[in-house]
């Protein structure tokens, strides 16, 4: 405040308030309030400051004191997700191949993202990948340290209600993850579900978000409706229903939408979280024709930064690498060349986007 020549008066409200913040957490230079968390904590206090007394208590400070911190960028992501545990299992059994193999399958996978890094620059900081410890910590430590987006799931693949896959203790699980990596979580949720399956469910989501407090990591929260209850306001509601609770992840993945369903998804996180980093179309083992038409959907979202897709790229090729069909390279070539054309077409579909779609969500706001 002084720097930029407030009087005596605004500057030891700043550096009082500071204190009070600071003490009220662990740690020091880490406590530190961030500009915009400093301005809503001296609205509060100005406000009624009994509410505030107890700032370690209140959920918006400890949201803002976590995602106004200066964070890389992601205008626009193309994950390859090969994070599935259950389904890549199958691929093994169907090829008469050993589940010993997948570890260096999901290795070859990274390879073809690397490939595509290498050779079209203009993808850079763009390029992420969705993958397992179960099967994939190789390929995780492949990916670490490149500049790519990661996310790794924590969910017991196919649990309804929602179940960790290292217990409930997730947090002992998470402690352990390099920073960088982002907590993706599978959750298979309707709003209508009754109330001891949706309390529990929303209970190990709330679990799982406030581990991602403690532990620092972004969290994805992957939400799938029941098809045959899945009407076109369900994906709507269900995450009116988690920001009700007070849980903002940082991303989400959602199937594909129309336009119309976009438009409320984008309003209702723009009123909630401002600060959310975007939404991630998800593929189901969709083709490739189908896609493009949800690409071409997206378009004007303010919100959805890019897909994370893999059975579509992966399955075919990785079927034939197991049984003994193709290999290493082929693998790869295959790969890579289901993951470009999927690139090429979200890129086709934004070409032409209105400059208002390719706007943040805070710009958006402030508009």
């Amino acid at each position: 405040g002084w720097l930029r020549g407030e009087d005596y008066e605004v500057c030891g409200a700043r550096g009082n308030a500071c204190g009070a913040l600071v003490v009220s957490r662990h740690g020091c230079a880490p406590a530190m309030p961030t500009p915009m968390e400093l301005d809503y904590f001296l609205q509060q206090a100005a406000a009624n400051p009994e509410r505030i007394r107890r700032p370690d208590r209140d959920g918006t400070l400890a949201h803002l004191h976590r995602v106004t911190v200066p964070r890389p960028r992601w205008e626009e992501l193309y994950i390859f997700a090969f994070d599935h545990r259950s389904q890549v299992a199958e691929l093994a059994r169907k090829a008469g191949a050993p589940e010993g193999r997948i570890p260096a399958l999901k290795r070859l996978l990274v390879e073809a993202v690397a490939s595509v890094e290498r050779e079209r620059t203009e993808y850079a900081g763009k390029l992420g990948i969705l993958a397992d410890e179960t099967y994939g910590q190789d390929a995780l430590n492949a990916a670490t340290g490149r500049g790519w987006w990661i996310g790794r799931p924590v969910e017991l693949p196919g649990s309804n209600p929602l179940q960790f896959e290292h217990g409930r203790s997730i947090g002992t699980n998470l402690i352990s993850w390099p920073k960088e990596h982002v907590a993706k979580c599978l959750v298979f949720y309707h709003p209508d579900d009754p109330d001891a399956h949706r309390l529990e469910q929303e209970a190990q989501v709330r679990a799982l978000y406030e581990a991602t407090h403690v532990s620092g990591h972004e969290l994805l929260l992957e939400v799938i409706p029941p098809k045959d209850r899945a009407e076109p306001d369900t994906v709507y509601r269900s995450l009116k229903q988690f920001y009700d609770l007070g849980i903002r992840p940082e991303w989400w993945k959602l199937e594909s939408m129309t336009a119309a369903q976009w438009r409320s998804i984008d309003a209702l996180i723009a009123e909630r979280d401002p600060y959310c980093r975007g939404v991630l179309l998800l593929g189901l083992s969709a083709p490739v024709e189908r896609l493009a038409e949800g690409f071409r959907e997206a378009v004007e979202s303010t919100t959805c930064r890019g897909f994370a897709v893999g059975r579509t790229i992966f399955e075919k090729p990785s079927l034939a690498w197991l049984a003994g069909e193709i290999d290493d390279d082929t693998l790869i070539a295959r790969a890579r060349e289901t993951f470009e054309t999927l690139i090429r077409l979200w890129r086709e579909a934004h070409k032409d986007a209105p400059a208002k779609a390719k706007k943040t969500i805070l710009e958006e706001c402030a508009a």
